[in-house]
């Protein structure tokens, strides 16, 4: 089958590709880079020429609540040229509980995206993934003041992003599911927690304090973030991840 992951330099995006050219299949990134801009639409039409399955793996540049705008355009230009170059398979990667947490305007705006790719012309599945292990340190560093480490006890349920690519690469190849599979890591820790394992795995000795103002996961409440009945469930842990990202020296 042929591919085009757009968002396919990205962290994930490029892990998609690998995933899915591992499995046989021809698979290209397209970004901004690549001369495929999804706000203006120039270089989709090229892209998407020939293509089975397309797959959107993008960010929005902002986290606020101009995503949505961003993903208004972007988003309406890729299902559009997708139905004219006759793709018969969309698929997006979202995010866990985006539905359940709306007083982020991030999430806001990915409930929106979802609800323009289930409406468009092109036969759809969506992925909701939970938070990436490659992202923790990111997340630590929005509440971090000096030496301490600030974080709320939100439960999450991180994966691999690898392992993401791999569930989002499997359903890609797949009939088009006409709605939402939900996609997690084996095990749920509360995010204060995970910035504690994250620190003792990089020898770093700053605490972390417990806040739960902290940050946006602080207006996640309950086990929003994390997986409910029927999520597929991803092998690898974040302690084994760590161990191995610092025995390989990747860290």
């Amino acid at each position: 089958m042929k591919f085009a992951v757009i968002g396919g330099t990205g962290r994930i995006g490029s892990k998609i590709v690998e995933a899915l050219t591992a499995a046989g299949h021809e698979a290209a990134p397209h970004a901004r880079s690549t001369g495929v801009d999804l706000l203006t639409g120039e270089g989709l039409a090229a892209a998407l020429e020939g293509v089975d399955t397309v797959i959107d793996a993008t960010q929005s540049p902002t986290a606020d609540d101009a995503s949505a705008d961003f993903f208004r355009a972007a988003t309406g230009n890729l299902l559009a040229a997708a139905g004219k170059a006759a793709v018969r398979h969309a698929v997006l990667l979202s995010v866990v509980g985006v539905d359940r947490v709306p007083d982020l305007g991030y999430y806001r705006a990915k409930v929106f995206q979802e609800e323009l790719f289930a409406t468009g012309p092109v036969p759809y599945s969506i992925v909701r993934a939970t938070q990436f292990f490659e992202y923790l340190e990111e997340i630590m560093s929005w509440t971090t003041e000096g030496t301490t480490v600030r974080l709320p006890a939100t439960p999450l349920q991180p994966m691999a992003a690898a392992d993401a690519a791999r569930a989002v690469a499997d359903i890609a190849a797949g009939t088009p599911l006409h709605g939402i599979r939900d996609v997690a890591g084996p095990d749920v820790l509360p995010l204060d927690e995970l910035g504690r394992v994250t620190l003792a795995a990089r020898g770093d000795g700053r605490p972390v304090v417990t806040d739960d103002t902290a940050g946006p996961f602080a207006a996640a409440s309950g086990n929003a973030l994390t997986a409910t009945d029927g999520t597929h469930l991803a092998l690898t842990d974040y302690r084994s991840w760590l161990a191995d990202r610092f025995r390989s020296g990747a860290a």
